[in-house]
């Protein structure tokens, strides 16, 4: 919640200026014209201390900061989703460079991938080689969860995000 211009019930306030400068302790009617004078508004920072700090913020502009931190705080909170990228065993260096460079976007955007292989037959051996290749291709952006995991008919790991 954001305390601004006439709500502020403090007799002096610590005044900060519109380019970060401070402008020192100024009784809050000055602080009030000051801020009209110059059309913003005077945004009060903190009721904890005495004189609560203040500052001079473009109008509109304090609102706006606040619901950015909002946002970016409501981004924060959400847990990482986990992207499934499917290769085959057989796959061409070109395709394996592009599944490698959709790891690495998807790693670097906070998502955890599970990267996956459908085996058939023995291709196992060469499944496992191929996600510990991939792996270390990857190690600078993220780290394995569990160890590569053979199944009837898949080999997987996943991989968080640094």
């Amino acid at each position: 919640m954001l305390i601004m211009n006439e709500k502020i019930k403090a007799a002096e306030v610590r005044l900060t200026g519109l380019d970060g400068e401070s402008l020192g302790i100024v009784p809050t009617e000055e602080a009030l014209q000051m801020a009209k004078q110059l059309k913003v508004d005077l945004v009060c920072e903190s009721l904890m201390s005495s004189p609560p700090p203040c500052k001079l913020i473009v109008r509109g502009g304090a609102k706006q900061q606040a619901s950015q931190q909002k946002r970016a705080e409501k981004v924060k909170d959400q847990p990482a989703k986990v992207k499934e990228l499917r290769l085959s065993v057989d796959i061409e260096q070109h395709d394996y460079d592009t599944k490698q460079r959709q790891a690495v976007k998807l790693l670097e955007s906070g998502n955890a991938v599970q990267l996956v292989i459908r085996i058939q037959g023995k291709e196992g051996a060469r499944a496992k080689e191929l996600l510990e290749q991939l792996l270390a291709d990857l190690k600078p952006y993220g780290t394995k969860q569990t160890g590569i995991q053979l199944s009837g008919k898949q080999a997987a790991v996943q991989v968080n995000p640094n």
